[in-house]
């Protein structure tokens, strides 16, 4: 039987982001799940009508809530992760889960430095304020057309607003912003670690949330490992790659590499 497959949304997006993906994986013959963070497994216009369930998440309480369901499985899967669900499938790993990993467009965890401009003007609607700290806050279109969907056009990226785009858990945001001041912070990543499942990481040459550079940024820390890690660059997507056209040829390589060395296979 083909491994499951669990699928970890990010940041203003929920499990809804990834129905495409879903679907065709599905269609190979894989149980998928898409289990919301905690608080987000609301329908989109509920969470945008009252985001006051998710205010005061963190990056702790969501790794935990992934670890459980994971270790709840009869078998370990293949975990895929977008922009913070990047990271946290990192994280995850890194506590011995999965038989092989795929973060896509992933947030940068502790000891990552020198966040580029673009990464900064994305979070600056949160960021800003030091207030934002434990509250939930919604970008507007504008914003969101920058941060996730400036390849496409503006009405198909006002589509993607109304379908997809909830407000923030402002904490997790905070916290991986502080997480190179912090020495308890739960956005460690254990970059030495040889025991973890086979790793890809996948870069948005448009992205303007987690460029491509920071992602190769990650890559180089990873050099200290002897666990597997690659990187697959994409010159022409952006941080909505999960979406925008051209997400099959992006999702069937993910897959692809994750099967075969989830098998063992070269690496």
């Amino acid at each position: 039987m083909p491994a499951p497959i669990v699928l970890i949304h990010g940041l203003w997006m929920t499990p809804l982001s990834w129905e495409h993906w879903s679907a065709r994986f599905g269609e190979r013959g894989h149980e998928v799940l898409a289990p919301a963070w905690p608080g987000f497994d609301a329908d989109v216009p509920a969470l945008n009508a009252d985001p006051s369930q998710v205010a005061g998440l963190g990056i702790a309480r969501i790794l935990d809530h992934y670890e459980g369901i994971i270790r709840g499985l009869d078998e370990p899967p293949i975990i895929m992760g977008h922009s913070f669900g990047g990271l946290f499938t990192t994280i995850l790993l890194d506590r011995g889960l999965g038989v092989a990993g795929v973060s896509v467009d992933g947030a940068p965890g502790k000891g990552i430095l020198g966040l580029p401009i673009s990464t900064l003007r994305s979070s600056f609607p949160v960021l800003g304020n030091p207030l934002n700290r434990g509250k939930a806050t919604a970008l507007t279109h504008d914003q969101f057309h920058y941060a996730f969907t400036n390849t496409i056009s503006e009405a198909d990226s006002r589509a993607a607003y109304e379908r997809y785009a909830v407000p923030a858990a402002n904490q997790v945001l905070f916290e991986g912003a502080a997480a190179n001041f912090s020495p308890k912070t739960a956005a460690k990543v254990d970059y030495a670690n040889g025991s973890r499942a086979p790793l890809l990481l996948l870069a948005g040459g448009q992205d303007h949330v987690v460029p491509a550079k920071t992602t190769h940024a990650i890559a180089k820390k990873y050099e200290q490992s002897s666990a597997v890690t690659e990187v697959k660059d994409y010159p022409s997507r952006s941080h909505f790659t999960v979406g925008e056209p051209g997400w099959e040829q992006v999702a069937d390589h993910a897959l692809d590499w994750a099967v075969q060395h989830a098998a063992g296979g070269p690496g």
